[in-house]
């Protein structure tokens, strides 16, 4: 009998633990580990996740925005904190907490060392990222004389890391690519070691380059995805297993006739006679109308049952037609078993994206075996 009683998130902090302990199991001993634990820790709890990765041995966290990285702080957390997209509008917050920017571009460079050296700080930590060919945010190779000109100018911030990042190191058709990827990060960092007089830490891998790429690892590695259970690789999943599980209940069970219709714009019209549950969850909470009619489904019983029409905005409904289940019956969306990755393929995208759209309205359960 389940205790499930509404819809709620699982977090299992045990799963999380195997998950850190086999991706550090791939680098070597000296090789640091930064957790990413951006977008509320895809889609779980970053404090929560941030806290248990401090207890078990990781050296750094890394978030998108600022706000995401006061939040860790106001949690307690104590690691450093680097954040990956800071814009000026944040840096003097972004002090204030003790948080570290990931400096991309001239214009960021020059905002945030006038704001260091106005609040009189000494040395303040910064990381510094080049683009070797994602083309999203980074220093090219080219800007480098301008860019070593800025930071020997001045005392208010020293660089900590040098870091890229890898576009493609989950696609084995695209090795070439990643690995040019890579010998142009140390050429970059070679070049800005050269012109800083100093080594900082170097970082480009993501959870895949960890897995497929043990010569980009350098001083440190980044891992987001993996640590909540997946491997982007068939072989990495059976390894790691996901953290959370989504559950539901069956709220009620309706007979439709032939003919009869079911929830908004009549999506579905029963063409014969149809059993179907409703369950409390919907596009609010994170299962998007992309999931609806027959596209996505849910697990009852350990039987698929497709979700029918379209899905609402705090509902859906599916089809139980020939699954033996009651009203009350636990309904899971995604766990252990049935994957994010399983669910969100069937409908052409990922499982970062179904995980990060997980409603904070959706009560978070931690299941902590220690």
């Amino acid at each position: 009998m389940s205790n499930v009683k509404e819809t709620v998130l699982e977090i299992n902090l045990g799963h999380l633990t195997h998950n850190f302990k086999y991706l550090k199991s791939k680098v070597s001993p000296s090789t640091k580990m930064l957790a990413v634990v951006k977008a509320s820790g895809y889609g779980s709890d970053a404090s929560v996740i941030a806290k248990h990765l401090e207890k078990i041995g990781a050296d750094y966290f890394a978030v998108a925005y600022v706000s995401e990285g006061i939040v860790l702080r106001e949690s307690g957390v104590k690691k450093p904190i680097l954040v990956l997209h800071p814009q000026p509008v944040n840096f003097q917050k972004l002090i204030e907490y003790q948080l570290e920017p990931s400096l991309y571009s001239i214009r960021v460079v020059k905002e945030f060392i006038e704001i260091a050296t106005r609040l009189n700080k000494k040395k303040y930590p910064v990381h510094i990222k080049f683009n070797t060919g994602l083309n999203r945010i980074g220093f090219s190779e080219n800007q480098i004389d301008e860019l070593g000109g800025y930071l020997n100018n001045t005392k208010a911030v020293e660089v900590t890391t040098l870091l890229s990042h890898l576009a493609a190191s989950e696609d084995n058709s695209e090795k070439k690519f990643t690995t040019e990827q890579i010998n142009a990060f140390k050429k970059i960092s070679d070049k800005m070691i050269d012109i800083l007089g100093c080594t900082p830490l170097l970082h480009q891998s993501n959870t895949s380059g960890i897995l497929n790429y043990p010569e980009a690892h350098f001083d440190m590695v980044r891992t987001g995805i993996g640590l909540y259970g997946f491997g982007n690789d068939a072989k990495y999943d059976k390894q790691l297993v996901p953290i959370m599980s989504l559950k539901s209940i069956i709220s009620q069970i309706h007979e439709l006739e032939t003919g009869a219709s079911l929830g908004y714009n009549r999506a579905f019209i029963a063409s014969e006679y149809t059993k179907i549950a409703t369950m409390p969850i919907g596009h609010a909470d994170g299962i998007s109308r992309q999931y609806g009619n027959k596209k996505g489904f849910v697990t009852i019983n350990n039987q698929r049952a497709y979700i029918l029409g379209n899905v609402c905005m705090d509902m859906i409904m599916v089809d139980i037609t020939d699954i033996d289940c009651k009203e009350g019956d636990e309904v899971i969306v995604f766990d252990t078993n049935s994957s994010a990755a399983q669910v969100a393929e069937n409908v052409g995208t990922i499982s970062y994206e179904l995980l990060t759209a997980i409603s904070t309205r959706v009560k978070r359960i931690v299941i902590d075996d220690n």
